[in-house]
């Protein structure tokens, strides 16, 4: 019961701050879209544009947390981890195609440019946009990487790259809004869509860095190098309890790890012993990796048996056979 409590209280704070995202990006495209269509600023539009898909990739992130936090069951036996991983890759598509639609609305406007109107409204909807995002975002990347939630820290960086790109759209706005009082006449209302056109850049910045982050696990991609170095440096520091070890694999899914590889162990050490061993091996790899799967192949290490054993034995290994034989 204590083990499971924890995950249960991480899948609550997933959901609580993933339908927060919810609220906050449904609040914010009512309010672009009002003020967009207003005052007839194409790059407002396309920030209301941009929260749509945020809106999206918050309720994907949402159905990503619950599904994810379900146990493993007879037809998914290694859980639902992949459902995160599966969540972001789709969120990162969503936002390549907003952002070429954007690029294509602003093109559009810079050809056949038009006069806005009432700028400060949407000067005030952005700046208030850039507050709620960064709030938000923040919430979303302390609970995304306290609980190695991958949807979660992609929704996270959906609703940054908006923080962004709201300033950028209130800069561009505030520009044409002291042109029109200090240069009256002067046609700074190219710096609307020009500033979408940059909005749409970042985004497709943005989308390409989550689609490899949220893609290469579906692949079964290893752990990082450094996580890997550490497991078998835990390995090798076990002692004359083990002869040697092989075969390391290494995956995620989600927030969860898994780790499998084959323990050499003296020939004439007892099923018992052996279990043991295996056991505290796989507690103490868990205690560093939290949300970890530990699979143990034990085999005996005798060269007589198992001839390519002593190309896998531990330092000192080799000294110790020769005593023995």
């Amino acid at each position: 019961m204590d083990k499971m409590f924890p995950g249960m209280r991480n899948q609550r704070r997933k959901a609580a701050v993933a339908m927060l995202s919810v609220v906050s990006n449904s609040i914010l495209i009512l309010l672009k879209v009002v003020v967009g269509l207003w005052i007839g600023s194409v790059s407002v539009i396309s920030e209301a544009i941009h929260s749509g898909v945020d809106l999206l990739a918050a309720l994907i992130a949402f159905f990503a947390v619950k599904t994810s936090g379900k146990p493993a069951d007879k037809e998914h036996p290694f859980g639902h981890g992949k459902v995160e991983n599966l969540s972001g890759t789709i969120e990162a598509l969503l936002i390549f195609l907003a952002a070429v639609w954007i690029i294509y609305e602003a093109i559009k406007k810079l050809l056949h440019p038009k006069p806005l109107e009432a700028v400060d409204w949407g000067i005030a909807v952005m700046l208030f946009s850039a507050v709620a995002n960064t709030v938000v975002s923040q919430m979303l990347f302390k609970v995304g990487k306290e609980t190695d939630s991958v949807a979660l820290q992609a929704d996270a960086w959906h609703l940054r790259t908006d923080v962004y790109t709201s300033i950028g759209v209130t800069a561009s706005l505030c520009l044409i809004w002291i042109g029109s009082r200090v240069m009256p006449g002067t046609n700074l209302h190219w710096l609307d869509p020009a500033a979408a056109i940059v909005v749409a850049l970042l985004i497709l910045k943005a989308a390409y860095h989550l689609t490899i982050h949220s893609a290469r696990d579906l692949l079964d991609v290893s752990l990082p190098p450094d996580d890997e170095a550490w497991i078998t440096g835990y390995l090798s520091n076990l002692g004359k309890s083990i002869r040697g070890y092989h075969d390391i694999k290494t995956r995620k899914a989600g927030s969860e790890i898994f780790v499998e590889f084959h323990l050499m162990v003296d020939p004439d050490m007892s099923v018992e012993e052996s279990h043991r061993i295996a056991d505290s091996i796989e507690l103490g790899i868990q205690e560093h990796f939290k949300d970890s799967k530990v699979t143990i192949h034990i085999e005996p290490c005798d060269s007589a048996v198992t001839p390519d054993c002593s190309q896998n034995r531990l330092p000192g290994e080799e000294s110790r056979e020769a005593k023995k034989d």
